[in-house]
């Protein structure tokens, strides 16, 4: 039984955009994996409809809306069995930063179309030698009269083709102090010395378009640095909890599906004259699916649930970001194998969430991160 407290009007708002994904985004998903990108005509058609940004204020084109929204918004179009239109990155990762900490100017410049799909967002921590290490990266911002000047290559961008508006971290290279050193800036796309690279060939998460953005005296103005001066480090430590909430819930609802559908075919292929369900070593592998995918569950509506009431929750956050995407992996695996050789094939949707699931353990911060931070919040 669920235990997050929705009400009728979430059940209806998940029913509608259940309906949504099946008339505008499924019928699509194949061509879109072959392609590697989403077209943005499917972002407005999701901004249309309200499934874009709910959290932002109705003052600036939102719905005002909880974080019940977002997480019906997240576990559907996991159950989708799709995560090549990354509207979760652009609603609930990127977009609050603007909402918390741009200028009002920028705001009403910025949101409403965010809303409406106009604008994508990204967000540029990531670099060749600097992953979860965000106090590493080698971007830097050089203040040069009524601007900045950012110089750096990031990677692993997603959204990064498409994108029209990014929010890069960089540091300060006179700051000694690595953390004191980030700052974050809001950048536009057709900014001189911005430019978009290579759209990276990936194992899963095919037409999730995940790209390198290389900055080469990229001026921008001083006003488009969030917040201020050396609070960049602490603004992502602060919003990594929700980015990483939103992954494991992911995770933990595409462990769902897998184990729906696993469940399905398991009754359905006979083998020997009677149906895979009927074999104890079945019964046995899909009942310690069920119990494991059964725990996920309770942990992850428990941090939805504080999550919602605003609770500072990152250790447990953090728990469960390594658990449940590690264990998501496990039932893929599992699954899979139970498929047969009809699993390693792509017209079987276990295939594409068997290879789209590994990523969720790099995500967000690494699961070696995750358990580095739940031992120093034990032991200090």
């Amino acid at each position: 039984m669920n235990t997050v407290p929705y009400k009728e009007e979430h059940i209806i708002f998940r029913e509608s955009f259940r309906r949504f994904l099946q008339k505008e985004i499924i019928p699509h998903v194949e061509e879109w994996e072959r392609e590697g990108i989403v077209p943005r005509w499917a972002w407005k058609r999701l901004g249309e409809n309200g499934f874009l940004c709910t959290s932002v204020p109705v003052e600036y084109g939102g719905q005002g809306a909880d974080f019940l929204y977002s997480a019906i918004l997240i576990e559907e179009m996991a159950r989708a069995n799709f995560y090549g239109l990354s509207a979760r990155l652009h609603s609930d990762v990127v977009v609050p930063y603007v909402v918390q900490f741009a200028t009002e100017q920028q705001k009403k410049k910025y949101l409403p179309k965010c809303v409406s799909g106009e604008i994508i967002m990204a967000i540029a921590m990531t670099e060749p030698h600097a992953g979860s290490d965000v106090a590493g990266i080698k971007a830097t911002a050089v203040e040069d009269g009524k601007y900045f000047v950012l110089n750096g290559q990031k990677t692993f961008i997603s959204n990064g083709i498409n994108c029209d508006l990014v929010i890069v971290a960089a540091r300060d290279p006179e700051e000694k102090n690595p953390h004191a050193a980030v700052d974050l800036f809001l950048v536009e796309a057709d900014t001189p010395g911005f430019e978009k690279g290579k759209m990276l060939k990936k194992i899963g998460w095919r037409s999730q378009d995940t790209a390198e953005l290389f900055f080469s005296d990229c001026r921008i103005p001083k006003a488009n640095r969030l917040g201020e001066k050396g609070t960049g480090f602490k603004k992502l430590m602060t919003n990594l909890q929700q980015e990483r909430l939103i992954c494991t819930l992911g995770a933990q609802t595409a462990a769902e599906f897998m184990l729906e559908e696993t469940i399905r075919y398991c009754r359905q292929r006979e083998v020997f004259g009677k149906t895979l369900a009927r074999y104890q070593n079945t019964q046995f592998a899909l009942a310690e699916m069920a119990a494991e995918v059964k725990i996920g569950r309770t942990f992850i509506d428990k941090l939805i649930i504080e999550h919602w009431q605003r609770k500072t929750i990152v250790t447990d956050v953090s728990m469960a970001k390594f658990w449940i995407t590690e264990m998501a992996c496990r039932v893929a695996d599992r699954c899979l194998q139970l498929f047969g050789g009809y699993g390693y094939c792509e017209e079987y949707p276990i295939a594409r969430a068997w290879r789209d699931i590994r990523v969720t353990r790099i995500l967000a911060g690494s699961n070696e991160i995750m358990k580095l931070i739940v031992a120093k919040d034990m032991t200090k």
